[in-house]
């Protein structure tokens, strides 16, 4: 009987390894550059449709992104409104009529993927169904519509719920459900993600509240609740966590606001260069159907994008501070390094880049290039030196 009983014991051991192997390999591999693609908040918030991400699909393709590397079209809140008698999550019917799987059909037969929304509490941040307590059946939900990448949220979360075993409980869900899927998680950087967020299988994680289409300050929602945040605001909360992000698991300084209006163009190319320097996820949030040509050569740099997307990992960091004057360095595969002149003030003001502040000796000859103006600039011994316009950047890439 004691054999019997170990026996058993063994078996259960060996059963629950093999399962917990498989939902490893399913999630294995995924993110392992940041994240690029586009989302329904920023602009459009819960007035969502079929038509509007079919729409922006097309335009994703149209307008040169897909080609520049964005891959994900993602709807996030207010896309459901109930769950059915077994339970299961119910799409607007008014809104997406032939259902959320033919959408996620839609966006796959262009070469793209497909993403969605929900939350670890009992409503979502828009008061709709979240997943609380259905984490299982909305992960098979899910996968069965073909959905390759989903936003966790952590609006109407229980008093004492856990974040970090809440959002192990919904990778292990997806893991189950057999299909390969990203895992955003959403919980403001309240329980500081960065800690645990790759542990739980989680492969970028938001480090600070919603960012909102200004360059700077913090402040509160009209109902009182804190906060969001400008751009710079963001940029202040990352300069001690670039040594938590990595292949498969980034920081999360929140979408862009690239092209939505609240910014000058000088402003939206700092952002996009400032996120790409921070290996974060670039996630769009404009209208893809109607945007300048100036908001279009921004988000499709690829100069600027291969800083984001460079296969070594490594989040760039702020190396100077003097004032409004920054300098940020990013370790590349290649060895050379992407390098941001930051200003922050109101006047055009010189910056200086030192070798030494990147890594490098002093006497070492390495090649500039610029890459916003896509120009090589010689040779340089030392330093680097360069004007930079107020709330600008100049980009370069500095290789021995």
């Amino acid at each position: 009987m004691k054999r019997v009983f170990v026996f058993c014991v063994f078996i259960i051991f060996v059963a629950a390894n093999a399962a917990s192997a498989q939902e490893s390999t399913v999630s294995k591999g995924l993110a392992l550059t940041p994240p690029m693609g586009w989302n329904t908040w920023n602009k459009f918030a819960c007035n969502v449709s079929d038509e509007l991400v079919r729409g922006m699909a097309d335009a994703m393709v149209k307008s040169g992104m897909k080609d520049a590397g964005y891959q994900y079209v993602v709807i996030d809140d207010c896309w459901q409104v109930s769950r059915d008698e077994h339970g299961n999550i119910v799409a607007d019917p008014q809104r997406f009529p032939q259902g959320i799987k033919a959408l996620a059909d839609y966006v796959h037969s262009l070469g793209l993927k497909f993403g969605i929304y929900s939350d670890a509490g009992e409503k979502t941040c828009a008061g709709r169904p979240a997943g609380l307590g259905h984490e299982y059946q909305d992960a098979l939900t899910y996968a069965s519509w073909g959905v390759d990448y989903l936003k966790y949220d952590w609006c109407n979360t229980l008093d004492g719920q856990d974040a970090k075993a809440s959002y192990a409980n919904i990778r292990r869900a997806l893991d189950a459900s057999g299909r390969p899927i990203v895992l955003s998680i959403c919980e403001w950087g309240k329980h500081q993600p960065w800690f645990w967020g790759a542990e739980v299988g989680g492969n970028l994680w938001r480090t600070t509240d919603d960012i909102q289409d200004r360059w700077g300050g913090k402040q509160k929602w009209p109902d009182g609740g804190c906060c969001s945040n400008g751009v710079m605001s963001i940029l202040d909360e990352q300069v001690e966590l670039y040594s938590y992000a990595g292949p498969g698991h980034w920081n999360d300084p929140d979408m862009l606001e690239v092209g939505n209006g609240g910014m000058t163009t000088t402003e939206y190319r700092a952002h996009f260069s400032l996120w790409a320097m921070l290996a974060a996820p670039l996630i769009a949030g404009n209208d893809l159907r109607n945007m300048t040509p100036e908001i279009r050569e921004i988000l499709t740099n690829k100069e600027v994008i291969a800083v984001d997307q460079d296969p070594l990992g490594r989040q760039g960091r702020r190396v100077w501070k003097d004032g409004d004057l920054e300098v940020w360095a990013k370790q590349m595969q290649d060895g050379s390094r992407a390098v941001i002149l930051l200003n922050r003030g109101a006047s055009e003001q010189p910056i200086t880049l030192s070798w030494e502040q990147i890594g490098y000796p002093g006497h070492l000859s390495a090649g500039v290039r610029d890459l916003w103006a896509h120009k090589d600039l010689g040779k340089f011994s030392g330093k680097f030196s360069a004007p930079v316009v107020s709330h600008g950047v100049v980009v370069v890439r500095v290789t021995p």
